[in-house]
């Protein structure tokens, strides 16, 4: 669970990838937007009443217009009934309702809330992304009025109907481009919508992989520390078996009493994960238990000097976690790769920072030791979290040391330096 020796510094692991970007939703872009979508029901019979009660008024205003016949009303109909399919078939339902409308008024029928059917296929064609069709429709239905108000009107209805004044039909351009740059609008505005809940959808994302990330350290650490001194004191106990059966008794004590701590640990980290947000039962691990480390690391035949420098500080709870983790995974590697049965820690307070380091006396066993080889990246890890570094390496007089520097928030720090030393 931890790595080999490593001569010099080492860096950081490559930084993990995060989640793909994701563009926006299907139903901006095709004629698939509808296909998980209802009916639109409720508008569609809505706007359907508006523009058959709204056309018998324009009927009344209107009476050089040919009357609403039967025909009127089918052709009315058939341009609010095709809006059902807007959401799924957006390109087709526009082209048809400027078809119908077109047809409304080449029979001679009065102007009116036929129009409104027309925006409404539009607006939903171009917020679905097919603005050509959209545009070609709009388009097609202008030049179809033009040349039914200018030159083909003496053959259609009404009968003596002359030619319609050009400013009218400035009016109808005015409201075509309304109508298309309003859709336009509301096209890009869903669409920064849509790439927002993407963003945030990803965000989440990084949060809870980062979180992941960060169980997965905890736990590596909890059981690293554990099982390596589990395992020493297996080897003591099934050596001493039968030459000393007492000794091979206290080796299985504490192997009892290592599992039961390293058990409630991961039960920590384990109600965390299961119930985000809620405090945890027990506090974080920090360095008021170093004492305890010690003790676990002179069970596994590791006698451990710790020398306290400078005024000790009350740190965060991340710098406190931190440091005492560094401090157990280092103790873990001592016991699993070095020679050495005797290892010192130093833990020195600083104004800004707060600096441990680690000895031992090596050499290093070459042996293999089990374990994912992840230890000083985690390490690494930890102290990169918050803005710390970690360096790791042979000493010129011998032996491996780990130093970690991990900053401290202003006015954390002590400025005096005095020294306290604790041996086992």
């Amino acid at each position: 669970m931890d790595e080999q020796r490593e001569r010099g510094p080492g860096g950081p692991l490559p930084a993990r990838g995060g989640p793909g970007r994701q563009g926006p939703p299907r139903w901006i872009h095709g004629p698939r937007d509808g296909v998980g979508r209802g009916l639109p029901w409720l508008t569609t019979l809505a706007l359907t009443a508006f523009v058959q009660i709204g056309s018998g008024f324009a009927a009344h205003a209107q009476p050089d217009r040919e009357p609403l016949t039967a025909l009127a009303r089918v052709l009315l109909l058939l341009a609010t009934a095709v809006l059902l399919f807007r959401h799924r078939h957006p390109a087709a339902v526009v082209s048809a309702t400027a078809g119908l409308t077109l047809v409304y008024l080449g029979a001679g029928f009065p102007y009116g809330p036929v129009f409104l059917a027309v925006a409404v296929a539009c607006f939903a064609a171009v917020v679905a992304g097919r603005r050509r069709a959209a545009w070609g429709a709009v388009g097609a239905l202008w030049a179809g009025h033009l040349l039914l108000s200018h030159w083909l009107y003496e053959w259609l209805p009404p009968g003596g109907d002359g030619e319609r004044p050009w400013g009218g039909e400035l009016v109808v351009a005015v409201w075509v481009v309304a109508i298309v740059a309003v859709s336009e609008l509301v096209r890009v505005r869903r669409e920064q919508w849509a790439e927002e809940r993407a963003e945030r959808a990803r965000a989440a994302q990084r949060r809870a992989d980062e979180e992941r990330l960060r169980m997965a350290r905890e736990l590596h650490d909890v059981l690293a520390h554990s099982i390596s001194v589990i395992n020493v004191q297996a080897g003591v106990g099934l050596a001493l078996l039968d030459s000393d059966p007492e000794q091979a008794r206290t080796a299985l004590t504490t192997i009892k009493d290592a599992s039961k701590e390293a058990l409630g640990e991961v039960r920590q980290v384990l109600d965390t994960l299961r119930a985000p947000g809620e405090a945890p039962r027990a506090p974080a691990p920090g360095l008021d238990r170093l004492p305890e480390l010690v003790e676990q690391a002179g069970s596994a035949g590791l006698t451990v000097d710790v020398a306290t420098e400078g005024a000790p500080a009350r740190l965060p709870p991340g710098v406190d976690l931190a440091a005492f983790r560094i401090v157990q995974e280092a103790l873990t590697n001592v016991v699993r790769h070095s020679g050495s049965r005797h290892a010192r820690v130093l833990v020195l307070y600083e104004g800004d920072a707060l600096t441990l380091r680690v000895d031992d006396d090596g050499p290093a066993t070459g042996a293999e030791a089990g374990g994912s080889g992840n230890g000083l990246a985690g390490m690494r890890e930890r102290a990169a979290a918050l803005g710390g570094t970690i360096e790791a390496g042979p000493c010129q007089e011998g032996g491996f040391r780990v130093t970690a520097v991990l900053p401290l928030p202003a006015g954390r720090g002590a400025k005096g330096r005095t020294a306290h030393r604790e041996d086992q």
